[in-house]
């Protein structure tokens, strides 16, 4: 079932700014994390020294600023990443919420990343690092909606077919059938949440629901 929703309670669900699960998400893996710290060090020290050779220039205090903005930039780089995920997501025209059941659940693996190293005969070989993402589908008494898929955890081991599921739901199309895209989903009967990219204020979601599902 699809339960429209006003567009002044998206900002309630989805915030302008990233949130602190937005913001580790954005962070990165420990690759990601190092690649931003040299680019933060790299930019820094490069505006820091050519700062010092503008001393007693109108330029100065540019420089000065453009080096504390690269030396924070292993801060605001995540912010604004995730604030621009959100915004996108924001940009839709019409929300509703989705109140289903989970139809299926099977896992599948990704490659996280990839290096080359010497094998015994002194050969390059690719060596992929994977991780298992669980994907469940979604279905209503309307018939199947869409999957959400997610790196597996402990935790997911206890989701089952037939388990009610919400999540929020947008579309540019009114009816909702076709070009749609889900957030991260919530099954109340586990006080369970799955997805990728935390997209919603989770204990606002649950209240909303609260309201607009009896």
């Amino acid at each position: 079932m699809l339960i429209p929703i006003k567009l002044n309670q998206i900002s309630r669900l989805i915030p302008s700014v990233g949130t602190g699960g937005q913001f580790k998400y954005a962070l990165g893996d420990p690759n990601k994390i190092l690649q931003r710290l040299i680019i933060s060090s790299i930019g820094g020290i490069i505006n820091f020294l050519i700062s010092l050779n503008q001393i007693g220039n109108q330029t100065y205090n540019l420089w000065l600023i453009l080096c504390v903005v690269f030396f924070l930039y292993i801060l605001w780089g995540p912010i604004l990443e995730s604030s621009r995920k959100n915004l996108q997501f924001r940009k839709y025209k019409f929300f509703s919420i989705f109140d289903g059941y989970v139809s299926d659940i099977y896992k599948t693996e990704k490659i996280e990343s990839s290096r080359e190293q010497t094998n015994r005969q002194g050969r390059l070989e690719v060596i992929n690092k994977k991780r298992t993402w669980l994907v469940i589908e979604l279905e209503d008494e309307e018939g199947y909606l869409d999957k959400i898929t997610f790196p597996m955890e402990n935790k997911h081991s206890q989701i089952r077919v037939g388990a009610n599921i919400r999540c929020l739901v947008t579309s540019n199309n009114r009816n909702f059938d076709r070009d749609i895209n889900l957030t991260d989903a919530w099954l109340p009967d586990l006080n369970l949440w799955v997805g990728d990219y935390p997209y919603l204020l989770r204990p606002a979601f649950e209240e909303i629901c609260y309201i607009y599902i009896k």
